[in-house]
């Protein structure tokens, strides 16, 4: 399933600066901060994220013309805020939602199958990407 363009424009400029206020306190939410490829700036996105035994997996809902998806896949300094914490991220790839699923520590693997996404994307922390 991919939520239509309109809907991801209105989230970009009304839905996401709230909440990124609040997603600290959603298991399932997380804010990646990145790099814009053509712009150089600086932009915080929340997103649907699970935790793996060595780094995430991001739910892509709006599919892969998605800006942070184009920016993360472009190699730019990457950090994902989570849990509180803020780990620096590298090594971005694209898996489809049934790959990623084996990657889920199995504490969230029934909150992960239940998102409608088709796609995903793997991040791994630069400690765990290193080795």
């Amino acid at each position: 399933m991919r939520v239509p363009r309109s809907v991801a424009n209105f989230n970009r400029r009304v839905t996401n600066p709230l909440a990124r206020s609040i997603t600290a306190w959603i298991p399932t939410q997380g804010t990646l901060e990145h790099v814009g490829r053509k712009s150089s700036k600086r932009y915080r996105t929340p997103l649907t994220v699970f935790d793996t035994r060595d780094g995430y997996v991001v739910l892509i809902g709006y599919g892969l013309e998605s800006d942070w998806l184009k920016n993360v896949l472009a190699g730019g300094e990457t950090t994902m805020h989570r849990h509180g914490k803020s780990v620096q991220v590298a090594e971005p790839r694209l898996l489809s939602k049934a790959e990623a699923a084996a990657l889920v520590t199995p504490r969230s693997r029934f909150f992960y199958r239940l998102f409608p996404y088709n796609e995903a994307a793997l991040v791994l922390t630069k400690t765990a990407s290193a080795q």
